[in-house]
């Protein structure tokens, strides 16, 4: 099971926040460079970052930040937030991203999704943000009428590399995987699942990979790892 810390970025800076309110963000890093470096050196072997500002004004708002990310590690970057259309998909790839993180398209646009993920095969993740059972779109800012399953059948046969199934309710507050929920998604999609939102600590990553049914594929670690309620080491062996 991989394990990616994530980066969330606000105004320049890399923050945490609770079921995505930006009002309530907490600066962990100034330079969200520097917290990159800090978690390739600890041993984790991808980074998920979300321009947090791009997602709620549908366009990149902290690219110097993304780029100052991908030129200071060389561990791969899955990147979301903001990313609307295939030109914006593009400039990310070339710029060197690994996989691009589609979320609202997904619900709005799922031809944007399907024609990005034939072009640019095994590098489009698609993110399903879960709020009372609905998903949740435009930063969070906006509910659809959808459910988790129901977006991400759309792309069982299109190339996705990725589910990223995010627990609004829970995402910042470090209440605890939801370990159910995300395991019931995997067990009825064939696309691999990435847990996130609500990781409390190392039994949480225990809990996630060793249930029955399909094997969850990865997790994203926030909070917990930044207050130090989870030790890198500790979690990369959990997840192994």
């Amino acid at each position: 099971m991989i394990l990616y810390p994530a980066i969330d970025l606000k105004d320049g800076e890399c923050v945490r926040v609770v079921r995505g309110d930006l009002g309530q963000a907490t600066v962990f890093n100034p330079d969200p460079a520097d917290q990159a470096r800090t978690w390739a050196a600890q041993g984790f072997h991808w980074l998920h970052v979300v321009d947090l500002n791009g997602a709620v004004e549908g366009r990149a708002a902290n690219a110097a930040a993304v780029e100052a990310i991908l030129q200071a590690v060389s561990v791969p970057v899955q990147l979301g937030g903001g990313v609307r259309a295939m030109a914006d998909i593009e400039r990310w790839i070339e710029a060197g991203v690994s996989r691009v993180i589609l979320g609202t398209v997904a619900v709005r646009e799922p031809e944007v999704v399907r024609a990005a993920a034939a072009r640019f095969p095994e590098q489009i993740a698609v993110s399903v943000d879960v709020r009372a059972g609905k998903v949740a779109v435009q930063g969070w800012t906006e509910d659809s009428d959808l459910d988790a399953i129901s977006v991400a059948r759309r792309f069982e046969d299109a190339g996705v590399s990725a589910l990223i199934i995010t627990d609004i309710d829970r995402d910042g507050t470090t209440l605890g995987f939801h370990v159910e929920a995300f395991g019931e998604i995997a067990d009825r999609v064939t696309i691999p699942v990435i847990a996130a939102g609500g990781l409390a600590n190392l039994e949480d990553i225990v809990r996630l990979k060793g249930r029955p049914g399909v094997p969850i594929a990865g997790a994203v670690l926030g909070r917990a790892l930044y207050n130090g309620a989870i030790a890198p080491s500790e979690a990369l062996k959990a997840a192994a």
